[in-house]
């Protein structure tokens, strides 16, 4: 870790991405160029010749624990690693007159050619090595790059000055294989570059995805705000640690009306991004904007949790349930109205959705919240998972007024006959006629009484009593 950091402070903001998607492992190297061509995008002069000046320059190191002197990384470059950098500079505009290839180098790839033709013409492979200069242009640097990066585990001699025991032994075996095992070697190269041809089309089809197609409605996004996404999306995918100046780019959002914070979450597919990535993400959302628009929150809410929340079908991990709490701490309107209502409403919820919504009654909505929570419960059918909500809330004890206590009792009545055996429905009854008996009134006891005769659980002489217990003046 510690000589990745002294490598990447010789790169600015954007180079650090790139060096870290370079390290990101089996797939750097895609990575690194979907990262680039999106922000080759956002800034269309983007050139990363000095980023490969940069990218290999020699560094001073020192080998840990040992008192020797400091020296320069890599005192003998690889041939190969030479001549790939000359040919990315000149793919990159920086034209050199440094010829590719040495001298020797040139004269045993001619010779190669001219046995491989079989009559000195100068004719296929030939005509790639008709001289050792770069006076041909970018035709024979091109040519000479394509054979050199896609043969050399065949022909590593060639950008190297090996000895000539075994440059004879391959010449010897170049010759007895005649026209066949030339045949070979051109369906060899042949299958070589279409692989690679394949490679560079899933490197831009990677490319592409971090920006929407034309016809996309990102379009319809001020420039701004298009960096602004390209730079989250580049976080998102980055399994590197946020800064400071991460974070920093989620201030967009305040700058943003609702069309276009749904069109950033459906750009960025919110939905599908993966749980360990919501708490660093929530957290980086709050940081900057510390108040963000009811509108502008509860779509980021919608987006980001209310899909996991209803395909829960167990315990929800710690990492949502960390994101969720993080949300509903701060935004508690939106959280109530863009995940907690729909999670009501859904016929199908069960348990876990159930202990994540008493998790937040519990933990971060004050009494107001409650109670609007709990007149939720009055426009939908209840289940078990409700009656489980509902006795949560009502633990919590939120601040009831006479006409809210009414229409309670009514809900009470109303949907009491289906839950006749429902042991959750009797402990939510239990809760009602002793820690709110205060509220009732003789017309909601004589209504109690009623549903009361209808319980055919274990509790129903309790339910009985305390309901017998309270007393009118």
């Amino acid at each position: 870790m510690d000589t990745i950091n002294v490598s990447l402070s010789r790169f600015n903001g954007q180079s650090k991405l790139l060096v870290r998607s370079l390290l990101s492992g089996a797939s750097g190297a895609h990575r690194a160029l979907s990262v680039f061509h999106s922000q080759q995008r956002a800034d269309p002069g983007l050139s990363l010749s000095s980023f490969i000046e940069t990218l290999c320059q020699d560094e001073i190191t020192c080998a840990p624990m040992e008192a020797q002197p400091l020296t320069v990384q890599d005192p003998h470059p690889s041939p190969w690693v030479s001549t790939l950098v000359r040919q990315l500079q000149r793919n990159l505009g920086a034209h050199s007159e440094e010829p590719l290839y040495t001298l020797l180098c040139s004269q045993r790839l001619k010779e190669l050619s001219q046995r491989l033709v079989g009559s000195g013409e100068t004719e296929g492979w030939a005509k790639c090595f008709s001289g050792h200069s770069v006076e041909s242009g970018s035709q024979s640097a091109s040519g000479l790059s394509v054979l050199g990066t896609q043969r050399k585990r065949k022909s590593s001699f060639v950008a190297s000055d090996g000895d000539e025991t075994g440059q004879q032994s391959k010449r010897i075996k170049v010759d007895v294989c005649g026209s066949e095992c030339l045949d070979a070697e051109e369906q060899s190269v042949k299958e070589e570059i279409s692989g690679r041809r394949e490679n560079d089309a899933v490197a831009e089809t990677s490319a592409e995805e971090l920006q929407p197609a034309p016809d996309q409605p990102c379009d319809a996004l001020p420039e701004h705000i298009k960096v602004a996404v390209l730079q989250i999306k580049e976080l998102l995918e980055s399994q590197t640690e946020w800064d400071q100046s991460s974070t920093d780019v989620f201030k967009v959002l305040n700058e943003c009306d609702p069309g276009q914070v749904e069109l950033l979450c459906s750009t960025l597919r919110l939905p599908d991004l993966p749980q360990q990535t919501l708490p660093k993400l929530c957290s980086s959302i709050l940081a900057p904007s510390p108040d963000l628009s009811y509108s502008t929150a509860a779509t980021l809410i919608k987006s980001l949790l209310l899909e996991k929340v209803l395909s829960l079908s167990e315990p929800a991990s710690r990492c949502l349930v960390t994101a969720v709490t993080m949300l509903c701490s701060r935004c508690p309107r939106p959280m109530c109205h863009a995940l907690i209502e729909p999670v009501l409403v859904e016929k199908n919820i069960g348990n876990p959705q159930a202990e994540l919504l008493n998790r937040l009654i519990e933990g971060c909505l004050d009494s107001h919240y409650r109670l609007l929570v709990l007149q939720m419960t009055f426009r939908i059918a209840w289940s078990e998972a409700v009656l489980s909500i509902i006795h949560s809330l009502l633990d919590s004890k939120p601040d009831l007024s006479e006409e809210l206590f009414t229409k309670f009792t009514e809900q009470l009545v109303s949907q009491g006959p289906q839950f006749t055996k429902s042991v959750q429905f009797a402990k939510m009854m239990l809760t009602v006629l002793t820690k709110y008996s205060t509220y009732v009134t003789a017309a909601h006891k004589q209504s109690l009484h009623g549903c009361l005769m209808l319980n055919e659980t274990f509790l129903k002489k309790s339910l009985q009593a305390a309901l017998k217990r309270i007393r009118h003046s």
